[in-house]
């Protein structure tokens, strides 16, 4: 593969390569566990075989006098033993390097990437297409005809979508949240994170969630709320709790980009009154379901992606921008107290899902930050946190618990 193709950034990609740091690497972790142990030259194999499928991960980050843009790179994958920490930098300056790894420990394969090259599920098919060619290898004939295929050209996996869909008319009004409450304590050393991996029965939460008329998002972002309320000191009880919910656009617009495509709402309560899990989903499901609706997004999205055509913006050299982009993130996420990201329910080919135990993943942050997936009747919580205190992970915990859902928590040792 030359470096003749070259590809401009999407905004959302821009943000990320300002505002990565040795703590937020701004890298997405997706796992699929399956239920034999992983023969690595097999995975090797298979990893190959994924990028002839998607030749656009296999760019590196070049950096520009205006703006930073992919160009196409020969580095192949090497496929290791899981060795290193979750969410690891992989982007580094002037390094020739690929912006995604595959990893895999017994039973399970690892895919990181940078989210500058992709969102969760442009990330998502990826490792479900490594996946798939892995169990061709290791089950000759039996996935034989099985294709993972959107039928999208190789020109609409590489698309910028906010480009194609958004920026082209007047400028929306930004959402007005104020200043929302953080956990407070002492962030972990050495810029770690703790990883905290929650199972539990998709049915017994899917009951509770439909007995209220919620969405599950909605059920747990409430015990979320009412988890990081519990952690708050009293003179900040002033404060709202916001969370930030990010939203797949590929739901709302006819796109297949294997790119960046989504947007973010945030659902914020304050606590000036007694409230139960119960109340507090309702309420949450109706806030949540009023920002999903087509118009609220497209004008909060148009405002976003036409900063990039005013002629000042796009005139400022790279140098200068990313430290402005950088004090904008930072007071944007003065205004989110947690992520919330649900990854939905994970449907691979029916002919994969007898090898497949479940899916997890992670995504890295300088906040709490929370992914859902759901597999079968598993539903995992990856949490990654910054925070050297425990107490909102355990709080969320007891509080699921206590509803009578069945829970098993796995986490990561740290160095303190």
């Amino acid at each position: 593969m030359g470096n003749d193709n070259w590809y401009k950034l999407d905004n959302v990609a821009k943000v990320f390569l300002a505002t990565l740091s040795e703590r937020d690497t701004r890298t997405l972790r997706l796992s699929c566990m399956l239920k034999e142990e992983i023969v690595p030259e097999k995975l090797q194999q298979a990893v190959l075989l994924a990028i002839q499928d998607r030749p656009q991960m296999q760019v590196r980050i070049r950096r520009g006098v205006f703006w930073h843009y992919l160009e196409d790179t020969d580095i192949l994958p090497e496929v290791r033993e899981e060795d290193e920490r979750i969410c690891p930098l992989l982007y580094i300056p002037a390094k020739a390097m690929l912006h995604y790894k595959v990893s895999y420990f017994r039973k399970r394969i690892n895919l990181e990437i940078f989210h500058a090259l992709s969102d969760g599920t442009g990330a998502m098919e990826f490792l479900n297409i490594i996946v798939l060619h892995y169990l061709k290898l290791t089950h000759p004939g039996q996935l034989a005809d099985t294709i993972i295929h959107s039928g999208a050209s190789a020109g609409d996996l590489s698309q910028d979508s906010y480009k194609q869909f958004f920026g082209k008319k007047e400028f929306g009004k930004a959402s007005s949240y104020g200043k929302a409450y953080h956990p407070g304590g002492l962030k972990l050393p050495y810029d770690q994170l703790q990883f905290y991996e929650i199972h539990m029965p998709v049915d017994q939460l899917l009951s509770k969630a439909k007995a209220l008329k919620v969405s599950l998002t909605s059920y747990l972002g409430a015990a979320w709320m009412l988890a990081l309320y519990e952690d708050m000191p009293p003179r900040k009880r002033a404060l709202p709790i916001t969370l930030s919910l990010p939203v797949n656009l590929r739901n709302y617009y006819p796109s297949y980009t294997a790119r960046n495509f989504f947007n973010s709402v945030s659902v914020s309560h304050v606590f000036d009154r007694e409230i139960g899990l119960e109340e507090l989903a309702v309420e949450f499901d109706q806030s949540f379901k009023g920002l999903l609706s087509e118009e609220n997004i497209k004008k909060q999205m148009d405002s976003f992606e036409t900063m990039e055509y005013v002629a000042p913006v796009r005139a400022v050299p790279l140098f200068i921008k990313q430290p402005v982009v950088k004090h904008f993130t930072k007071k944007s996420n003065q205004r989110v107290s947690l992520v919330l990201s649900n990854m939905g329910v994970q449907r691979p080919p029916a002919e994969m899902e007898e090898y497949i135990e479940t899916y997890t993943g992670f995504c890295s942050s300088n906040h709490i930050f929370s992914t859902i997936f759901s597999y079968k009747n598993d539903l995992s919580l990856g949490v990654a946190s910054p925070y050297a205190n425990t107490g909102v992970v355990k709080t969320l915990v007891r509080k699921l618990t206590e509803t009578g859902i069945d829970i098993c928590v796995y986490a990561t040792e740290v160095i303190r």
